[in-house]
């Protein structure tokens, strides 16, 4: 079983050596596909001198900054694992939770798990109370657009059987990926799980990037999807040729 990890990455120096080292200790096959995403702070150079001392790093390059959700559909396209998980390239979250959150998938219970920050007694740092407020209230939007029952639709940690995520088209090319991906999910009836994960957030001052008008973005993508998503039986009875051909 092999895993295929995509983190995008824009600036982030800081920490980019000691995320990778941790993704590369999980006692996991691993494919790490770090999509550097017009870094100009020395990321790029990091990836470099990574790349040369560990042959299960795979480094693409994008021409210019062109948004988190354009990084990961280029990384998930060159996924090759049976499975693909999101890793952003901070240290908000532990990639030793690996195993727990493809358990569900290993057993062949789910199509797609979901990493809940809420779910679980896992250590989770203190921060922003507006920004829980936005995350609940996004997610209660999409759980009601969708009828489906999440905690944490915001979450980085999302992973796929391959052939799943492959198979759905990314169109939003920033931090609209999350309710892009999750209304597509449950349009097509995948079986969803979610697993409780730690958090250690970080403050603005120590990189964090998302800020109130991808919230409003956010809320755009949630109406937008599921509107113009058809759901399973749609895509399923358009495939299929209409009786009158054969009259």
């Amino acid at each position: 079983m092999k895993l295929s990890v995509v983190m995008p990455v824009y600036n982030e120096r800081a920490t980019l050596r000691e995320v990778v080292l941790k993704v590369l200790s999980v006692p996991l096959e691993i494919e790490l596909i770090c999509v550097d995403d017009g870094s100009r702070d020395g990321s790029r150079e990091i990836l470099a001198e990574l790349r040369s001392e560990y042959p299960q790093i795979r480094v693409v390059l994008q021409p210019h900054n062109m948004g988190k959700g354009a990084a990961l559909r280029r990384g998930i396209q060159e996924a090759t694992g049976d499975f693909v998980i999101i890793q952003d390239a901070d240290l908000e979250y532990d990639p030793s939770e690996y195993p727990l959150m493809i358990e569900p998938l290993i057993q062949g219970k789910a199509d797609v798990v979901y990493g809940s920050r809420f779910l679980g007694g896992r250590p989770h740092r203190v921060l922003y109370f507006w920004h829980s407020v936005g995350n609940q209230f996004l997610t209660l939007l999409s759980n009601g657009l969708t009828n489906i029952n999440l905690s944490d639709m915001e979450t980085c940690y999302k992973v796929f059987r391959r052939e799943v995520i492959q198979a759905i088209p990314i169109e939003e090319n920033r931090f609209g990926f999350e309710p892009e991906i999750t209304v597509k999910v449950a349009r097509r009836n995948l079986r969803i799980y979610e697993v409780g994960i730690s958090y250690s957030g970080r403050t603005y001052a120590e990189g964090k990037k998302i800020g109130w008008k991808d919230g409003v973005r956010a809320v755009y993508c949630l109406l937008k999807y599921s509107w113009k998503e058809p759901g399973a039986r749609a895509v399923a009875k358009a495939a299929t040729p209409s009786d009158r051909s054969s009259l």
